[in-house]
């Protein structure tokens, strides 16, 4: 599992054993979600010590989340929405190059900061730009198969 903060880093990818393990525990864990639920309280158990918690929803919904994706052998990356990345690290999540998100940074396609002479762009602006251009891709999408349709191209 792979968990990117501000402050730390954690990388590793779950081993066949993790895998199991997470499958196990979030089926069994997904059981016990709610949407009504303000919170959820979770027994943790070490050898013989044993102690309740109480977690907000949210947070054992993402659990879940966690433990599923694990489950199908996937790394899980956890960026706060307000964390600032590098531009390699943009260009990594949005699956371009760096040069290339360099580019949408300098026309203003997406916002940034420099640090020094560094680029620092928000998640959050990130995301935004993901979901505009992921937009404008279904409506393509859309458009072209509307027109494929129209000229009877063996699309149905």
């Amino acid at each position: 599992m792979t968990v990117s903060t501000h402050q730390s880093s954690r990388t590793a990818v779950p081993t066949e054993e993790d895998t199991t393990l997470a499958k196990k525990s979030s089926q069994t864990l997904a059981s016990y979600v709610r949407d009504n639920d303000a919170y959820r309280t979770i027994v943790v158990q070490d050898n013989a010590i044993s102690e309740t918690v109480t977690i907000p929803a949210v947070a054992f919904h993402l659990l879940v989340d966690i433990l599923t994706q694990m489950a199908q052998g996937n790394a899980v990356t956890l960026i706060p929405v307000h964390a600032e990345l590098t531009t390699q690290e943009a260009a990594d999540i949005l699956n371009v190059s760096r040069p290339y998100l360099v580019g949408l940074l300098e026309s203003g396609e997406i916002p940034y900061r420099k640090v020094g002479t560094r680029r620092r762009v928000r998640y959050q602006d990130l995301l935004d730009y993901k979901n505009k251009i992921d937009t404008l891709r279904m409506q393509a999408l859309d458009e072209l198969t509307a027109q494929a349709q129209e000229l009877d191209m063996g699309y149905k």
